[in-house]
Protein backbone atom coordinates (compact mmCIF):
# COMPACT_ATOMS: atom_id res chain seq x y z
CA UNK A 1 0.00 0.00 0.00
CA UNK A 2 1.67 3.67 -1.03
CA UNK A 3 0.58 7.14 0.03
CA UNK A 4 1.14 10.23 -1.92
CA UNK A 5 3.52 10.89 1.08
CA UNK A 6 5.54 7.89 0.31
CA UNK A 7 5.87 4.32 1.12
CA UNK A 8 4.11 3.01 4.54
CA UNK A 9 7.02 1.22 6.76
CA UNK A 10 5.25 -0.01 9.17
CA UNK A 11 7.16 -3.48 9.28
CA UNK A 12 9.78 -1.74 10.96
CA UNK A 13 10.12 -2.64 14.83
CA UNK A 14 11.40 -0.66 17.44
CA UNK A 15 12.85 -2.27 20.51
CA UNK A 16 12.94 0.07 23.29
CA UNK A 17 14.64 -2.35 25.67
CA UNK A 18 17.45 -3.11 23.11
CA UNK A 19 20.92 -1.98 24.02
CA UNK A 20 20.99 -1.08 20.50
CA UNK A 21 20.28 2.76 20.21
CA UNK A 22 17.27 3.47 18.67
CA UNK A 23 18.18 5.43 15.71
CA UNK A 24 20.74 2.48 14.67
CA UNK A 25 17.08 0.32 14.60
CA UNK A 26 15.53 2.48 12.45
CA UNK A 27 18.72 2.57 10.23
CA UNK A 28 19.02 -1.17 9.87
CA UNK A 29 15.51 -1.82 9.46
CA UNK A 30 15.29 0.84 6.62
CA UNK A 31 18.62 -0.83 5.20
CA UNK A 32 17.19 -4.12 5.50
CA UNK A 33 13.99 -3.28 3.68
CA UNK A 34 15.85 -1.18 0.44
CA UNK A 35 18.53 -4.24 -0.07
CA UNK A 36 16.00 -6.76 0.45
CA UNK A 37 14.25 -5.28 -2.66
CA UNK A 38 10.53 -3.69 -0.12
CA UNK A 39 11.71 -0.36 -1.89
CA UNK A 40 12.74 -0.11 -5.49
CA UNK A 41 15.35 2.68 -6.95
CA UNK A 42 13.75 6.07 -7.19
CA UNK A 43 10.57 4.96 -4.48
CA UNK A 44 9.49 7.77 -2.60
CA UNK A 45 10.15 7.55 1.67
CA UNK A 46 7.75 9.61 3.44
CA UNK A 47 8.94 12.70 5.25
CA UNK A 48 10.54 12.25 8.45
CA UNK A 49 8.34 14.15 10.59
CA UNK A 50 5.49 11.41 9.05
CA UNK A 51 7.90 8.45 9.36
CA UNK A 52 8.72 9.59 13.07
CA UNK A 53 4.82 9.84 13.97
CA UNK A 54 4.23 6.55 12.00
CA UNK A 55 7.15 4.46 14.18
CA UNK A 56 6.55 6.22 17.66
CA UNK A 57 10.26 7.79 17.49
CA UNK A 58 11.56 11.73 17.93
CA UNK A 59 12.15 13.46 14.59
CA UNK A 60 15.52 13.84 15.32
CA UNK A 61 15.92 10.05 15.42
CA UNK A 62 14.33 9.78 11.75
CA UNK A 63 16.36 12.37 10.40
CA UNK A 64 19.57 10.89 11.86
CA UNK A 65 18.49 7.30 10.41
CA UNK A 66 17.64 8.60 6.99
CA UNK A 67 20.83 10.71 6.99
CA UNK A 68 23.38 8.38 7.49
CA UNK A 69 21.79 6.39 4.11
CA UNK A 70 21.79 9.09 2.52
CA UNK A 71 25.66 9.86 3.38
CA UNK A 72 25.70 5.82 2.30
CA UNK A 73 24.42 6.38 -1.06
CA UNK A 74 21.15 3.69 -0.44
CA UNK A 75 18.81 7.24 -0.05
CA UNK A 76 19.10 10.79 -2.09
CA UNK A 77 17.69 13.61 -1.29
CA UNK A 78 16.46 15.96 -3.54
CA UNK A 79 15.38 19.62 -2.48
CA UNK A 80 12.09 20.19 -2.95
CA UNK A 81 10.56 16.99 -3.76
CA UNK A 82 11.78 14.46 -0.41
CA UNK A 83 13.68 11.44 0.19
CA UNK A 84 14.04 8.95 -2.30
CA UNK A 85 15.54 5.24 -2.86
CA UNK A 86 18.67 5.70 -4.98
CA UNK A 87 18.18 5.47 -8.90
CA UNK A 88 21.36 3.75 -8.62
CA UNK A 89 19.29 0.30 -7.76
CA UNK A 90 16.46 0.36 -10.34
CA UNK A 91 16.79 -2.56 -12.60
CA UNK A 92 18.39 -4.84 -10.05
CA UNK A 93 17.53 -8.33 -9.92
CA UNK A 94 15.08 -8.68 -6.93
CA UNK A 95 14.56 -11.95 -4.88
CA UNK A 96 12.03 -14.49 -5.19
CA UNK A 97 8.65 -13.22 -3.27
CA UNK A 98 7.53 -16.81 -2.78
CA UNK A 99 8.23 -18.11 0.41
CA UNK A 100 10.91 -21.44 -0.14
CA UNK A 101 11.62 -20.79 -3.83
CA UNK A 102 15.11 -19.41 -3.03
CA UNK A 103 18.08 -21.75 -4.18
CA UNK A 104 21.03 -21.11 -2.12
CA UNK A 105 24.23 -20.55 -4.25
CA UNK A 106 26.68 -23.29 -4.91
CA UNK A 107 29.69 -23.31 -3.28
CA UNK A 108 32.09 -21.35 -4.85
CA UNK A 109 34.86 -23.00 -6.89
CA UNK A 110 38.42 -22.89 -5.57
CA UNK A 111 41.77 -23.02 -6.42
CA UNK A 112 43.09 -26.45 -7.09
CA UNK A 113 45.06 -26.17 -3.79
CA UNK A 114 42.50 -24.82 -1.98
CA UNK A 115 40.13 -27.13 -2.52
CA UNK A 116 42.25 -29.92 -1.98
CA UNK A 117 43.18 -28.41 1.43
CA UNK A 118 39.48 -28.01 2.07
CA UNK A 119 38.88 -31.61 0.89
CA UNK A 120 41.75 -32.85 3.63
CA UNK A 121 40.71 -30.56 6.57
CA UNK A 122 37.34 -30.92 6.43
CA UNK A 123 37.03 -33.17 9.53
CA UNK A 124 39.95 -31.20 11.65
CA UNK A 125 38.21 -29.43 14.27
CA UNK A 126 39.81 -27.10 16.56
CA UNK A 127 40.76 -28.05 19.95
CA UNK A 128 39.13 -25.85 22.61
CA UNK A 129 42.42 -23.83 23.67
CA UNK A 130 41.18 -23.36 27.88
CA UNK A 131 43.32 -23.61 30.89
CA UNK A 132 42.15 -27.23 32.16
CA UNK A 133 42.84 -31.09 31.89
CA UNK A 134 44.51 -32.50 29.40
CA UNK A 135 44.14 -29.31 27.15
CA UNK A 136 47.60 -29.62 24.76
CA UNK A 137 49.63 -26.63 22.96
CA UNK A 138 48.72 -24.25 25.92
CA UNK A 139 51.43 -22.47 28.73
CA UNK A 140 50.84 -22.17 32.13
CA UNK A 141 49.36 -18.75 31.89
CA UNK A 142 48.39 -18.29 35.22
CA UNK A 143 51.88 -18.47 36.04
CA UNK A 144 53.46 -15.66 33.74
CA UNK A 145 54.99 -12.54 35.49
CA UNK A 146 51.59 -10.02 34.52
CA UNK A 147 53.30 -7.15 36.61
CA UNK A 148 56.41 -6.83 35.19
CA UNK A 149 54.40 -7.01 31.41
CA UNK A 150 52.18 -4.64 32.35
CA UNK A 151 55.44 -2.29 33.13
CA UNK A 152 56.97 -2.71 29.83
CA UNK A 153 54.00 -2.37 28.01
CA UNK A 154 53.23 0.91 29.88
CA UNK A 155 56.38 1.82 28.92
CA UNK A 156 56.52 1.59 25.14
CA UNK A 157 52.82 2.60 24.98
CA UNK A 158 53.55 5.77 26.34
CA UNK A 159 56.67 6.25 24.06
CA UNK A 160 56.44 7.46 20.01
CA UNK A 161 53.49 7.41 18.68
CA UNK A 162 55.03 6.64 15.15
CA UNK A 163 57.17 3.80 16.52
CA UNK A 164 54.11 2.45 18.50
CA UNK A 165 51.00 3.12 15.69
CA UNK A 166 53.36 3.24 12.41
CA UNK A 167 54.49 0.39 10.32
CA UNK A 168 57.51 -1.39 11.24
CA UNK A 169 60.26 -3.02 10.11
CA UNK A 170 59.13 -5.60 7.72
CA UNK A 171 61.71 -7.95 9.14
CA UNK A 172 60.93 -7.51 12.56
CA UNK A 173 62.12 -4.80 15.44
CA UNK A 174 65.92 -4.75 15.26
CA UNK A 175 66.53 -4.92 18.71
CA UNK A 176 64.11 -7.94 19.23
CA UNK A 177 66.14 -9.79 16.68
CA UNK A 178 69.14 -9.17 18.11
CA UNK A 179 68.00 -10.21 21.59
CA UNK A 180 66.76 -13.60 20.21
CA UNK A 181 70.08 -14.17 18.43
CA UNK A 182 71.68 -13.22 21.71
CA UNK A 183 69.32 -15.89 23.75
CA UNK A 184 69.73 -18.82 20.47
CA UNK A 185 73.53 -18.47 20.87
CA UNK A 186 73.30 -18.70 25.33
CA UNK A 187 70.83 -20.76 25.57
CA UNK A 188 69.88 -23.29 22.45
CA UNK A 189 73.65 -23.13 21.09
CA UNK A 190 72.91 -21.16 17.69
CA UNK A 191 75.76 -19.07 16.12
CA UNK A 192 73.68 -16.65 14.61
CA UNK A 193 73.44 -12.85 13.30
CA UNK A 194 70.38 -10.49 13.93
CA UNK A 195 70.04 -10.34 9.97
CA UNK A 196 69.36 -14.45 9.99
CA UNK A 197 66.39 -13.56 12.36
CA UNK A 198 62.98 -12.99 10.53
CA UNK A 199 60.02 -12.32 12.79
CA UNK A 200 56.53 -13.39 12.21
CA UNK A 201 52.94 -13.75 13.23
CA UNK A 202 53.63 -16.89 15.07
CA UNK A 203 54.90 -20.21 13.87
CA UNK A 204 52.66 -20.77 11.77
CA UNK A 205 53.34 -17.73 9.24
CA UNK A 206 56.93 -18.84 9.78
CA UNK A 207 55.87 -22.37 7.73
CA UNK A 208 53.41 -20.97 4.97
CA UNK A 209 56.37 -18.12 4.22
CA UNK A 210 59.11 -21.03 4.13
CA UNK A 211 56.45 -23.54 1.94
CA UNK A 212 55.94 -20.96 -0.46
CA UNK A 213 59.52 -19.68 -0.79
CA UNK A 214 61.05 -23.49 -1.14
CA UNK A 215 58.25 -25.54 -2.44
CA UNK A 216 56.65 -26.15 -5.28
CA UNK A 217 53.00 -28.27 -6.17
CA UNK A 218 54.12 -31.83 -6.08
CA UNK A 219 57.49 -31.75 -4.45
CA UNK A 220 58.34 -33.93 -1.84
CA UNK A 221 58.74 -33.32 1.59
CA UNK A 222 59.50 -35.54 4.78
CA UNK A 223 56.83 -35.14 7.78
CA UNK A 224 57.15 -36.53 10.53
CA UNK A 225 54.16 -39.34 11.33
CA UNK A 226 52.48 -38.78 13.31
CA UNK A 227 53.50 -35.20 13.31
CA UNK A 228 52.43 -31.39 14.05
CA UNK A 229 49.21 -30.62 12.74
CA UNK A 230 49.64 -26.78 12.02
CA UNK A 231 53.02 -27.25 10.10
CA UNK A 232 51.61 -30.39 7.76
CA UNK A 233 48.06 -28.09 6.54
CA UNK A 234 50.63 -24.74 5.83
CA UNK A 235 52.71 -27.27 3.58
CA UNK A 236 50.02 -29.09 2.29
CA UNK A 237 48.31 -25.57 1.28
CA UNK A 238 51.57 -24.66 -0.69
CA UNK A 239 51.19 -28.11 -2.90
CA UNK A 240 53.50 -30.29 -1.11
CA UNK A 241 53.31 -33.40 -1.35
CA UNK A 242 53.98 -34.88 2.02
CA UNK A 243 55.85 -37.99 2.82
CA UNK A 244 54.80 -39.87 6.18
CA UNK A 245 58.24 -41.15 7.36
CA UNK A 246 57.72 -43.39 10.61
CA UNK A 247 58.84 -41.87 14.52
CA UNK A 248 60.70 -44.35 16.81
CA UNK A 249 62.34 -43.74 19.98
CA UNK A 250 65.76 -41.99 18.32
CA UNK A 251 63.13 -39.95 16.35
CA UNK A 252 62.19 -39.33 12.41
CA UNK A 253 63.49 -42.87 11.04
CA UNK A 254 65.85 -41.41 8.29
CA UNK A 255 66.04 -45.02 6.54
CA UNK A 256 62.24 -45.03 6.49
CA UNK A 257 62.27 -41.41 4.37
CA UNK A 258 64.94 -42.83 2.46
CA UNK A 259 63.14 -45.66 1.16
CA UNK A 260 59.89 -43.82 0.53
CA UNK A 261 61.68 -40.44 -1.15
CA UNK A 262 64.84 -40.10 -1.96
CA UNK A 263 64.62 -37.14 -3.84
CA UNK A 264 62.99 -34.99 -1.27
CA UNK A 265 63.13 -31.04 -1.35
CA UNK A 266 62.38 -30.49 2.58
CA UNK A 267 62.62 -32.41 5.71
CA UNK A 268 60.15 -31.14 8.76
CA UNK A 269 60.87 -32.31 12.23
CA UNK A 270 60.28 -31.79 16.08
CA UNK A 271 63.87 -32.98 17.55
CA UNK A 272 63.78 -31.51 20.76
CA UNK A 273 59.84 -32.81 22.14
CA UNK A 274 58.62 -34.49 19.12
CA UNK A 275 54.75 -33.63 18.23
CA UNK A 276 53.38 -35.36 19.36
CA UNK A 277 55.01 -38.69 20.77
CA UNK A 278 57.43 -36.64 23.20
CA UNK A 279 60.59 -38.15 22.08
CA UNK A 280 63.84 -36.61 21.36
CA UNK A 281 65.43 -37.33 18.34
CA UNK A 282 68.74 -39.06 19.59
CA UNK A 283 72.36 -37.40 18.01
CA UNK A 284 73.03 -40.17 15.33
CA UNK A 285 69.57 -39.47 13.79
CA UNK A 286 70.23 -36.01 14.03
CA UNK A 287 73.17 -36.47 12.20
CA UNK A 288 71.99 -39.06 9.99
CA UNK A 289 69.15 -36.58 8.82
CA UNK A 290 71.73 -33.72 8.37
CA UNK A 291 73.25 -36.45 6.08
CA UNK A 292 70.19 -37.25 3.75
CA UNK A 293 69.73 -33.36 3.42
CA UNK A 294 73.12 -32.51 1.80
CA UNK A 295 73.13 -35.79 -0.28
CA UNK A 296 69.23 -34.53 -1.62
CA UNK A 297 70.57 -30.80 -1.83
CA UNK A 298 67.34 -30.72 0.56
CA UNK A 299 66.44 -28.20 3.51
CA UNK A 300 65.07 -29.17 7.13
CA UNK A 301 62.76 -27.10 9.07
CA UNK A 302 63.79 -27.56 13.04
CA UNK A 303 60.57 -26.40 14.70
CA UNK A 304 61.66 -25.63 18.31
CA UNK A 305 58.59 -24.69 19.50
CA UNK A 306 58.73 -25.59 23.74
CA UNK A 307 62.65 -26.97 23.21
CA UNK A 308 63.38 -24.21 26.27
CA UNK A 309 61.40 -25.98 28.59
CA UNK A 310 63.68 -29.30 28.75
CA UNK A 311 64.05 -30.52 32.50
CA UNK A 312 65.70 -33.70 31.54
CA UNK A 313 69.08 -34.47 31.37
CA UNK A 314 71.30 -31.91 29.55
CA UNK A 315 69.53 -31.18 26.25
CA UNK A 316 70.85 -32.44 22.64
CA UNK A 317 72.65 -29.89 20.80
CA UNK A 318 69.51 -28.15 18.43
CA UNK A 319 69.63 -29.48 14.73
CA UNK A 320 70.90 -25.66 14.08
CA UNK A 321 73.67 -25.43 15.68
CA UNK A 322 75.60 -28.68 14.59
CA UNK A 323 74.70 -28.23 10.74
CA UNK A 324 77.76 -27.04 8.56
CA UNK A 325 76.34 -26.97 5.88
CA UNK A 326 73.46 -24.26 6.11
CA UNK A 327 70.64 -26.79 5.79
CA UNK A 328 68.62 -26.08 8.72
CA UNK A 329 65.95 -23.46 8.75
CA UNK A 330 64.92 -23.45 12.46
CA UNK A 331 61.56 -21.85 13.76
CA UNK A 332 60.80 -20.65 16.94
CA UNK A 333 57.70 -19.25 19.11
CA UNK A 334 56.39 -17.59 21.37
CA UNK A 335 53.53 -18.65 21.96
CA UNK A 336 54.77 -21.30 24.40
CA UNK A 337 57.43 -19.56 26.53
CA UNK A 338 55.16 -16.48 26.71
CA UNK A 339 51.21 -16.47 26.01
CA UNK A 340 49.76 -17.51 22.30
CA UNK A 341 47.72 -14.35 21.57
CA UNK A 342 50.91 -12.35 21.39
CA UNK A 343 51.58 -14.09 18.21
CA UNK A 344 54.95 -14.00 17.11
CA UNK A 345 57.39 -15.90 15.94
CA UNK A 346 60.85 -16.12 14.08
CA UNK A 347 62.52 -18.07 11.75
CA UNK A 348 66.68 -18.61 11.17
CA UNK A 349 67.26 -18.60 7.93
CA UNK A 350 70.34 -20.07 6.78
CA UNK A 351 72.96 -17.49 5.29
CA UNK A 352 72.26 -18.51 1.86
CA UNK A 353 68.22 -17.91 1.95
CA UNK A 354 68.79 -14.04 4.36
CA UNK A 355 68.75 -12.86 0.39
CA UNK A 356 65.53 -14.45 -0.70
CA UNK A 357 63.86 -14.33 2.76
CA UNK A 358 64.74 -10.69 3.12
CA UNK A 359 63.00 -9.67 -0.93
CA UNK A 360 60.06 -11.67 0.32
CA UNK A 361 58.89 -10.11 3.55
CA UNK A 362 60.05 -6.58 1.89
CA UNK A 363 57.49 -7.19 -1.03
CA UNK A 364 54.58 -9.31 0.54
CA UNK A 365 54.97 -8.34 4.54
CA UNK A 366 54.53 -5.18 6.64
CA UNK A 367 55.60 -7.19 9.37
CA UNK A 368 54.12 -7.57 12.67
CA UNK A 369 52.94 -5.14 15.53
CA UNK A 370 56.03 -2.80 16.64
CA UNK A 371 55.11 -2.31 20.58
CA UNK A 372 54.69 -6.03 21.12
CA UNK A 373 57.93 -6.53 19.63
CA UNK A 374 59.74 -3.95 21.90
CA UNK A 375 58.05 -5.45 25.10
CA UNK A 376 59.41 -8.97 24.04
CA UNK A 377 62.92 -7.31 23.12
CA UNK A 378 62.89 -5.50 26.90
CA UNK A 379 61.64 -8.43 28.51
CA UNK A 380 64.25 -10.84 27.21
CA UNK A 381 67.20 -7.64 27.80
CA UNK A 382 66.51 -7.11 31.35
CA UNK A 383 66.23 -10.87 32.54
CA UNK A 384 62.71 -11.41 32.97
CA UNK A 385 62.41 -13.92 30.15
CA UNK A 386 65.39 -15.95 31.23
CA UNK A 387 63.84 -15.72 34.98
CA UNK A 388 60.44 -17.05 33.44
CA UNK A 389 62.07 -19.72 31.57
CA UNK A 390 63.77 -21.62 34.54
CA UNK A 391 60.94 -20.52 36.65
CA UNK A 392 58.27 -22.92 33.93
CA UNK A 393 61.24 -25.57 33.72
CA UNK A 394 60.30 -26.44 37.18
CA UNK A 395 56.33 -25.91 36.91
CA UNK A 396 56.52 -28.17 34.15
CA UNK A 397 58.52 -30.40 35.59
CA UNK A 398 56.24 -30.55 39.31
CA UNK A 399 53.32 -31.36 36.80
CA UNK A 400 54.28 -33.95 34.52
CA UNK A 401 55.59 -35.65 38.06
CA UNK A 402 52.18 -34.85 39.28
CA UNK A 403 50.51 -36.77 36.24
CA UNK A 404 52.70 -39.48 36.90
CA UNK A 405 51.48 -39.61 40.47
CA UNK A 406 48.41 -39.22 40.34
CA UNK A 407 48.17 -42.09 37.10
CA UNK A 408 49.22 -44.93 39.25
CA UNK A 409 46.68 -47.39 38.92
CA UNK A 410 46.39 -46.98 35.00
CA UNK A 411 48.87 -48.69 34.26
CA UNK A 412 46.47 -51.83 33.18
CA UNK A 413 44.80 -49.45 30.20
CA UNK A 414 47.14 -46.93 30.13
CA UNK A 415 51.50 -46.32 29.30
CA UNK A 416 51.67 -42.83 30.01
CA UNK A 417 55.71 -42.03 28.89
CA UNK A 418 57.84 -39.86 30.23
CA UNK A 419 58.67 -36.38 29.17
CA UNK A 420 61.37 -34.51 29.32
CA UNK A 421 60.64 -30.99 27.88
CA UNK A 422 57.70 -28.99 27.11
CA UNK A 423 54.14 -30.24 29.04
CA UNK A 424 52.28 -32.95 26.61
CA UNK A 425 53.19 -36.46 26.55
CA UNK A 426 50.86 -39.22 25.45
CA UNK A 427 49.77 -42.50 26.50
CA UNK A 428 48.97 -45.70 24.51
CA UNK A 429 46.51 -48.18 25.39
CA UNK A 430 48.13 -51.40 26.35
CA UNK A 431 45.50 -53.03 24.47
CA UNK A 432 44.54 -51.04 21.60
CA UNK A 433 42.00 -53.32 20.06
CA UNK A 434 39.43 -52.80 23.53
CA UNK A 435 39.66 -48.77 22.35
CA UNK A 436 38.65 -46.63 19.32
CA UNK A 437 40.54 -43.30 19.40
CA UNK A 438 37.71 -40.88 18.19
CA UNK A 439 35.22 -42.52 20.70
CA UNK A 440 37.54 -42.12 23.74
CA UNK A 441 38.03 -38.26 23.08
CA UNK A 442 34.39 -38.21 22.84
CA UNK A 443 33.48 -39.59 26.14
CA UNK A 444 36.30 -37.70 27.73
CA UNK A 445 34.91 -34.02 26.38
CA UNK A 446 31.50 -35.37 27.31
CA UNK A 447 33.28 -35.77 30.67
CA UNK A 448 34.74 -32.27 31.00
CA UNK A 449 38.16 -33.52 29.86
CA UNK A 450 40.33 -32.27 26.36
CA UNK A 451 42.30 -34.91 24.91
CA UNK A 452 43.41 -35.98 20.93
CA UNK A 453 44.01 -39.05 19.87
CA UNK A 454 47.36 -40.10 18.45
CA UNK A 455 45.45 -40.82 14.79
CA UNK A 456 44.70 -36.65 14.30
CA UNK A 457 47.98 -36.43 13.73
CA UNK A 458 48.88 -38.85 11.11
CA UNK A 459 49.18 -38.71 7.99
CA UNK A 460 48.94 -42.40 7.07
CA UNK A 461 48.15 -44.83 10.03
CA UNK A 462 50.25 -46.09 12.85
CA UNK A 463 50.42 -49.57 14.79
CA UNK A 464 49.95 -47.19 17.79
CA UNK A 465 47.24 -46.07 19.68
CA UNK A 466 46.34 -43.25 22.34
CA UNK A 467 45.59 -40.32 23.70
CA UNK A 468 47.95 -36.83 23.76
CA UNK A 469 48.20 -35.63 27.43
CA UNK A 470 48.50 -32.01 28.08
CA UNK A 471 49.75 -31.21 31.58
CA UNK A 472 50.99 -27.75 31.93
CA UNK A 473 47.71 -25.51 31.62
CA UNK A 474 46.18 -27.27 34.33
CA UNK A 475 46.00 -27.53 38.64
CA UNK A 476 47.42 -30.16 40.50
CA UNK A 477 43.57 -30.48 41.56
CA UNK A 478 42.71 -30.63 37.82
CA UNK A 479 45.17 -33.30 37.07
CA UNK A 480 44.02 -35.68 40.02
CA UNK A 481 40.20 -35.24 39.49
CA UNK A 482 41.14 -35.32 35.06
CA UNK A 483 43.01 -38.81 36.06
CA UNK A 484 40.06 -40.01 38.01
CA UNK A 485 37.72 -39.24 35.08
CA UNK A 486 39.86 -40.96 32.91
CA UNK A 487 40.42 -44.29 35.17
CA UNK A 488 36.59 -44.00 35.23
CA UNK A 489 36.58 -43.75 31.15
CA UNK A 490 39.22 -46.82 31.06
CA UNK A 491 37.03 -48.70 33.25
CA UNK A 492 33.86 -48.70 30.84
CA UNK A 493 33.79 -51.33 27.99
CA UNK A 494 35.73 -49.77 24.62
Amino acid sequence: MKTKAGAILSSIRIDRNSDRKISVQLYMGLRDIILSGGLNGGERLPATRTLASELGVSRTTALDAVDRLVSEGLLESRIGAGTFVSSTLTGRVQPSSSAGSTKPLPPPRLAPLADRARRLFADRRRLPHKSQAFVTALPALNAFPMAQWQRLSARHLRSDRDAVMGYGNPFGLPRLRASIASHLNASRGIQCDAEQIFITGGAQQAFALIGSLLIDRGQRVWFENPGAIGARNAFIACGAELVPVAVDDEGIVVADGLSKAPEFSLAFVTPSHQQPLSRVMSLSRRLALLNAAEQADAFIVEDDYDGDFYFGDQPLPTLKSIDTNGRVIYVGTFSKTLFPSLRLGFMVAPESMVDAVSRVFSAALSGVPTWPQAVVADFIDEGYFATHIRTMRQHYRQRHEMLHHHARGLEDELEIQRASAGFHTVAFFRDPLCREESRFVEDAASAGLTLSGIERYCLAPVDHKGIVIGYGAASESEIRSGIETLKALCQEVG
